[in-house]
């Protein structure tokens, strides 16, 4: 289970940081810009993910060696 909020967390982060990426370089890349439906917020959304992922990584090491 730690491995799984790990990886989860990490795709999480991956994917903020390439929104805020693309926000501030218009670099093409990532998926939350792709996503229609989330025209407008994806600076709110890329920040959501981070925010995400290191509460994932938080539960995952509280979780410990399971």
């Amino acid at each position: 289970m730690k491995r799984l909020l790990e990886l989860l967390g990490l795709i999480a982060l991956v994917q903020g940081v390439l929104g805020l990426v693309h926000e501030f370089t218009h670099w093409h890349v990532g998926l939350v810009q792709r996503l229609g439906f989330l025209d407008g917020y994806e600076v709110y959304v890329s920040i959501a993910l981070v925010v995400l992922a290191f509460a994932l990584f938080a539960v995952a090491e509280s979780r410990g060696s399971e």
